[in-house]
């Protein structure tokens, strides 16, 4: 594995990246190397990840506008295409809380997947996306099973394997979306899930 702009300390700077078989894997910024250099810097990155999460919040137009749960030729959404508009939706409400996505759809080579890889603060969270139209068969975090737990621990377990390190905090979070027709979209954060 080549590990590309590596600081003087031997470690990675934040947003770096490493390449392992062709993908690119965005790097976990360590508790002593923010944003903007060492920790105890100038104080910019709480400034500016606030700013950032209030635009995100306010402005997005996934979040704030009625859903339209058909395509352009009049026909309902797939499935697929229902899942990937949640997911977008889910970028844009995990932005608007401040935290930092790193990767999305990350998919390990012995199998196990992560929906988002994103960063609060100093905790590398593991996010799965549940999409739903409708609540008529329960919470959309009720589809997240033993098996589907599995699968993204595989994931994780192969995102801190590239990272070279398990010395930092991560936990797994679900962000339910529910989406209806004509109704801005639902959206409900699960910490810890699992």
């Amino acid at each position: 594995m080549r590990l590309v702009g590596e600081s003087e300390e031997g470690g990675l700077r934040d947003g770096d990246q490493q390449r392992d078989g062709g993908r690119e894997i965005l790097e976990y910024g360590f508790e002593k190397y923010g944003r903007y250099g060492r920790q105890g810097g100038d104080g910019k990155e709480g400034a500016v990840m606030g700013l950032g999460a209030i635009f995100a919040r306010r402005f997005s137009r996934l979040l704030n506008r009625p859903m339209r749960l058909t395509g352009r030729d009049g026909k309902k959404l797939g499935h697929l295409e229902i899942g990937e508009l949640g997911e977008r939706i889910a970028v844009d409400f995990l932005k608007g809380e401040g935290r930092r996505v790193l990767y999305r759809n990350f998919r390990a080579p012995k199998g196990g997947e992560v929906d988002i890889v994103a960063r609060e603060g100093k905790v590398l969270s593991f996010v799965e996306v549940k999409t739903r139209t409708s609540e008529a068969f329960g919470r959309p975090l009720d589809a997240v099973d033993r098996e589907k737990e599995r699968l993204i621990e595989r994931g994780a377990n192969e995102w801190l394997r590239l990272l070279g390190t398990r010395e930092i905090p991560w936990r797994f979070d679900v962000v339910e979306v529910v989406l209806r027709e004509g109704e801005v979209p639902k959206v409900n954060v699960v910490r810890d899930a699992f």
